[in-house]
């Protein structure tokens, strides 16, 4: 075992025993230590959460694939004989609901939190850790998702998509400007982005900052093209392999839209993001191949939606979501939600005895490789599956998929997937 691993396992052993001490104090009086959250005879119980019915991120679908997944494995058995019981929560985008989710999943018997969305990781981890129940396919948003031992991911997250994202433009692009959050979480993109450039011979992204919830993007879209060299109205200057690539969740669109009224009729300026700034069924509303996302480049952490590998999840959505249109198929969340609840399904079969919470995080960290039907590669999170990236020490998957909007459709620009794991781990080392 290298230094690292040492030490990273020491770390891990060392944050286990203080979430074990933490429980034992939070719950006195519950009669509920860390790990015993279990199955009731015959019944297996876990939550979904994800906000809903907000002014800003919302991911409905995610509760709603949990529910159409129980539906589907308990009408065909249930899994090894034991039926799986759904519990969703609406975290709302703040950190007290999240903390009540957390808390219900406690205090109903959850024996994980699985294929959920929350940015409040700080708070809802550390209630997961006092309980002892383990986090299996997070959205990837939180930073404690990959921090936490008691966390297991099944995408890399945004650092995956920031580093592949400047991969596959630094095919295409001289220049490039990332318009990205005025966060603290926001200040680690152009970082990971340039990282995917300079691995392509590029130099780095010019850095704009906007606001996450703001309704015109006008002033932003100016300095993102005065970033790649070209004047504020876009009409004047050489665009040639000009580049403007947005992360701003569910304002991506706004963005662009802004960015498209002011550069009217000025030179092509390829445009890009992530996947879950953009997807599918936004370039379906906005005009399919009439919209301003033809041709846009997309770096996502899953093959395309019309990849034949969906079949199977979309097969349940048909027949065990009964119309609800919570779902998208297409969406990145309802997709790693479909991903979490097969590796739920893994580690059920590979308990052996009790289902509790404890035997669940054993299972995680002891069967063997999850095979997802290739949406992912094999996912395992022992020591030695972990990766030397500074702060995502829980990372054990750096693939992602590059794809572009061609006649409206999204479609794959290169055949499988590209692993970003040595652009992440160098520049974790330079930082």
């Amino acid at each position: 075992m290298t230094a690292w691993r040492r030490k990273r396992s020491a770390r891990t052993m060392t944050a286990l025993a203080a979430a074990a001490g933490a429980c034992a104090s939070l719950l006195t009086g519950c009669g509920m230590l860390p790990g015993d959250a279990r199955a009731d005879e015959g019944t297996v119980t876990v939550m979904t959460w994800a906000p809903q019915d907000t002014k800003a991120t919302n991911m409905p679908g995610m509760p709603a694939m949990a529910e159409a997944y129980a539906r589907w494995v308990n009408a065909t058995g249930g899994i090894n004989g034991r039926r799986l019981r759904v519990l969703t929560c609406n975290d709302h985008n703040n950190s007290v609901s999240a903390a009540r989710c957390a808390n219900r999943a406690r205090a109903e018997g959850a024996v994980a939190v699985v294929g959920s969305y929350s940015q409040h990781g700080r708070t809802f981890m550390a209630a997961l850790e006092s309980a002892g129940i383990p986090y299996i396919g997070g959205y990837g948003i939180a930073d404690e998702e990959f921090t936490s031992p008691l966390s297991y991911p099944v995408n890399g997250g945004q650092v995956s998509l920031l580093a592949g994202n400047g991969h596959q433009l630094a095919d295409h692009c001289a220049r490039v400007s990332l318009v990205r959050p005025d966060t603290v979480a926001g200040d680690q993109l152009p970082e990971l982005l340039n990282a995917g450039l300079a691995a392509g011979g590029r130099g780095p992204a010019a850095d704009i900052r906007a606001p996450e919830d703001a309704s015109d993007y006008t002033r932003h879209a100016g300095r993102a093209l005065a970033g790649v060299g070209l004047a504020a109205d876009g009409r004047t200057g050489s665009a040639g392999g000009a580049c403007v690539t947005a992360v701003l969740g569910g304002r991506t669109d706004t963005f662009f839209d802004s960015f498209r009224r002011l550069r009217q009729d000025g030179p092509p300026v390829r445009i890009a993001s992530v996947l879950g700034s953009v997807q599918q069924s936004l370039v379906d509303r906005t005009g399919g191949p009439e919209s301003q996302w033809e041709g846009a480049y997309a770096t996502g952490w899953y093959p395309v939606p019309s990849d034949p590998r969906w079949a199977q999840m979309k097969s349940v959505v048909r027949e065990h979501a009964f119309g609800d249109n919570r779902i998208d198929p297409a969406d990145p969340g309802v997709q790693t939600t479909w991903i979490a609840y097969t590796v739920l399904r893994a580690a059920l079969e590979h308990v052996d005895g009790a289902v509790t919470a404890r035997t669940v995080q054993r299972a995680m960290e002891t069967m063997p490789p999850v095979d997802t039907g290739g949406l992912t590669p094999q996912l395992s999170w022992g020591y030695d599956d972990m990766l030397a990236v500074r702060d995502h020490p829980r990372l054990v998957n750096t693939t992602v998929t590059f794809q572009q909007v061609r006649d409206g459709t999204l479609v794959p620009v290169r055949k499988g997937f590209v692993d970003v794991q040595g652009t992440l781990e160098a520049a974790s080392a330079d930082g």
